[in-house]
């Protein structure tokens, strides 16, 4: 099986070669919070996606016309992309026959799990006699170093949440867009499977050895010019039982100059983590702030995205309007876009 990546030097992400288009593969998730990569490459890769298949007791979708691995192929398909996101990272058992039925088909396997693809010593020995690729995305860059502190030059923008799967990858990319429509040289800079997937390269943070969190952050976002912006894509949140260490490490790492703020109205409970409630926003400024200043003195809160995709229009105006009142920033839905967007994309540049 050849190699996914384009061999670079240590520390350096690599370039990915990965078997567009897809099949999105969302196994029997009953949680749209578990199934972000599909719906990421859904939003943000659209040409890429010819599909879904699911197994019995799923209760997503991305409205994808539905296809099974045989039909997917017919259609142009090259390669089934996990488009789940499993606590833990895990692949179960009852998932195999689903993969090897992709392999069969003569579809490539692209997962951004944990578990990697090449240690289930069934679709391993499968792919190997079908002369089938399994890409596995969450495979961080060799040798990376310990972070130096030292500040960068060039400007960034780093994604906060109150929680997990909130929307600070979507926001970052929206950002991103919004800076380059302008004519600002900005860059995304992925820290997650599926941002990986949509850029084509970046290093994806949470399997990084947490003593080199920061370090990854750095080489992610390198010296550049000064009008350069790089809008890196936050993971977790600080208030997560689970994940806090691998924001703190990206926080510390990114050196942000502004940050935004990214929460859902309306959800109440942390994901996978039901016990522990999700901070205020303010609370979230606040340890952000107290934590990134060990690395960037200068830090701000540009503003907040606030993700609205459950509210009607009117009542998404009215908690976007309530909510930069009380924080007096700038607050948007960037998928919404408009004027409060436009302000928010403002106060990230200066």
């Amino acid at each position: 099986m050849p190699g996914a990546r384009d061999a670079g030097s240590a520390g350096e992400p690599a370039e990915l070669k990965l078997p567009t288009p897809y099949l999105l593969f969302l196994g029997d998730v009953v949680d749209e919070s578990y199934a972000k990569t599909a719906f990421g490459l859904r939003d943000w890769a659209p040409e890429h996606c010819v599909g879904e298949s699911a197994l019995p007791g799923a209760r997503v979708t991305t409205g994808l016309r539905k296809l099974t691995a045989v039909e997917a192929r017919s259609c142009g398909a090259r390669g089934l992309l996990i488009g789940v996101a499993s606590p833990g990272g895990r692949i179960p058992a009852h998932w195999l026959p689903a993969l090897s039925a992709a392999l069969e088909a003569g579809l490539d396997i692209v997962a951004g799990m944990h578990t990697r693809l090449a240690d289930i010593a069934p679709l391993r020995e499968l792919a190997a006699r079908l002369d089938r690729r399994l890409i596995d995305v969450r495979t961080p860059p060799r040798d990376i170093p310990i972070a130096s502190g030292k500040r960068r030059t060039g400007w960034r923008v780093l994604t906060m949440g109150t929680d997990c799967a909130i929307g600070k990858k979507y926001t970052a990319l929206a950002i991103t867009r919004a800076l380059q429509t302008r004519g600002v040289d900005a860059t995304f800079r992925a820290t997650g499977q599926t941002g990986i997937m949509i850029a084509g390269g970046g290093i994806p943070i949470d399997a990084v050895v947490a003593d080199f969190i920061a370090g990854a952050a750095e080489i992610l976002s390198p010296d550049a010019p000064a009008a350069h912006v790089d809008v890196i894509e936050g993971q977790g949140s600080l208030f997560h039982p689970s994940y806090a260490a691998v924001t703190l490490g990206l926080l510390h790492g990114s050196q942000p100059d502004a940050f935004v703020v990214c929460h859902e109205p309306g959800r109440t409970a942390m994901v996978g983590t039901a016990d522990y409630l999700l901070p205020k926003i303010e609370d979230v400024i606040a340890l952000t702030l107290a934590a990134g200043r060990l690395t960037n003195p200068d830090i701000r809160c540009a503003g907040v995205s606030l993700n609205t995709g459950r509210l009607d229009a009117r009542h998404a105006a009215a908690v976007i309007e309530e909510t930069a009142r009380r924080l007096e920033l700038p607050v948007a839905d960037p998928l919404r876009g408009g004027p409060d967007f436009e302000r928010l994309v403002d106060r990230c540049l200066g």
